[in-house]
């Protein structure tokens, strides 16, 4: 398996991680209040089924942008998560605001945060591969 994808996958999931427990705990927790007759009861949530979910978009986005790495740095990255969360966060939160009656205030937030976020992940994934990038060349 290679290195890189390993290394960008680590670091992503650490940052998804952390972005979450934060996004949803201090910015979010608010909105989750007001709507916590659509949720489960607080005994049932499976939080650990979010971490699994965030290993498994961690490694495929890190293996995503392996195949079209340029290295042309943190712009790159910056360009690829824009992208990654426009198809993601798009439907997630649209989606979920078209099914469920939680307020449009709730799936905008859910839909900027996503877009920080994948964002975020993209300069992140831009750092390992071009770090990587220039210890092989310099090595050349």
């Amino acid at each position: 398996m290679n290195k890189k994808v390993m290394i960008g996958a680590i670091a992503v999931y650490v940052w998804v991680a952390v972005w979450e427990m934060i996004v949803n705990n201090a910015f979010l927790m608010g909105d989750y209040m007001a709507t916590a007759h659509l949720w489960r009861p607080e005994a049932e949530i499976k939080i650990w089924l979010f971490f699994i979910v965030y290993i498994f978009m961690a490694y495929f986005l890190s293996v995503i942008f392996s195949k079209g790495y340029e290295g042309k740095g943190a712009s790159e990255g910056a360009r690829f998560g824009l992208y990654v969360g426009l198809l993601l966060a798009t439907p997630m939160a649209y989606g979920t605001y078209a099914v469920m009656p939680i307020p449009y205030a709730l799936a905008l937030k859910w839909f900027c945060f996503g877009i920080i976020e994948y964002i975020v992940a993209g300069v992140i994934l831009a750092m390992v591969y071009g770090k990587q990038a220039m210890v092989a060349k310099a090595a050349a």
